[in-house]
């Protein structure tokens, strides 16, 4: 399922990347930033007009329910699971990126595009690559959420995209270990503003955070300062 699920959504990310990346690939970023934005909002309506807007309920026997308990902590098979593949993909990725030779060729081109040219590494490829590596990973995300809260909607992407937009500043941007610290740290938080105060101000606290890391520690808290090019 997981395979499958991936390899269909790379499919859809390679295709993204064609038609809405790739021809505003020297345009300004704003551009960038509007046509993804575009495209998000396209696809989302395109998966509600073809499965409906409600929600599609996963099999409850889909798991195991097992439910253990240590130290007065209660969680469930599924949890145990999901925290664990995750952290699998995360070391994964993280030795995919900094330990292989195509690993080094993405920081390459995510550093300088031209400078990567000349030296030889098909920017194009590489591209493409990041973006079947983001959307299967994208795609074992969803089924995550799906199997955790026993059903999916054709816009939940949007609210858990900006969480993990979020997470990835918290942690610091272009830091895999970061991301998954900023996840964590970022679940804590809303989880006690929903206990303590409200889950309705849970959202709000959010971007509260968000600015007040942007004010205090823009780089996040595993993120180096990087010299900027002029």
């Amino acid at each position: 399922m997981f395979t499958f699920t991936a390899a269909v959504i790379a499919v859809v990310g390679v295709l993204l990347e064609r038609l809405a990346y790739r021809p505003l690939r020297t345009a300004p970023r704003l551009s960038a930033v509007v046509s993804a934005l575009g495209a998000g909002l396209v696809i989302q309506n395109a998966v509600m007009l073809i499965w409906g807007p409600n929600m599609k309920i996963f099999p409850s026997n889909l798991l195991p329910s097992t439910v253990y308990e240590m130290g007065g902590v209660v969680f469930t098979f599924t949890q145990v699971m999901i925290l664990g593949l995750s952290s699998i993909l995360m070391v994964a990725l993280y030795f995919f990126i900094n330990k292989t030779k195509m690993g080094t060729a993405i920081r390459a081109v995510a550093i300088d595009q031209d400078a990567a040219k000349l030296m030889g590494i098909n920017v194009n490829r590489v591209i493409v690559l990041i973006f079947i590596i983001g959307s299967s990973l994208g795609a074992v995300a969803g089924l995550f959420l799906g199997i955790y809260y026993r059903g999916i909607t054709f816009d939940m992407g949007w609210q858990y995209g900006l969480n993990a937009f979020v997470a990835a500043i918290i942690g610091g941007i272009g830091n895999i270990p970061g991301a998954m610290l900023g996840g964590l740290l970022l679940g804590l938080f809303n989880a006690m503003i929903s206990g303590y105060i409200s889950s309705q101000w849970a959202e709000t606290f959010t971007f509260i955070l968000l600015i007040a890391i942007l004010v205090f520690r823009p780089t996040g808290i595993l993120g180096e300062k990087v010299a900027e090019k002029v």
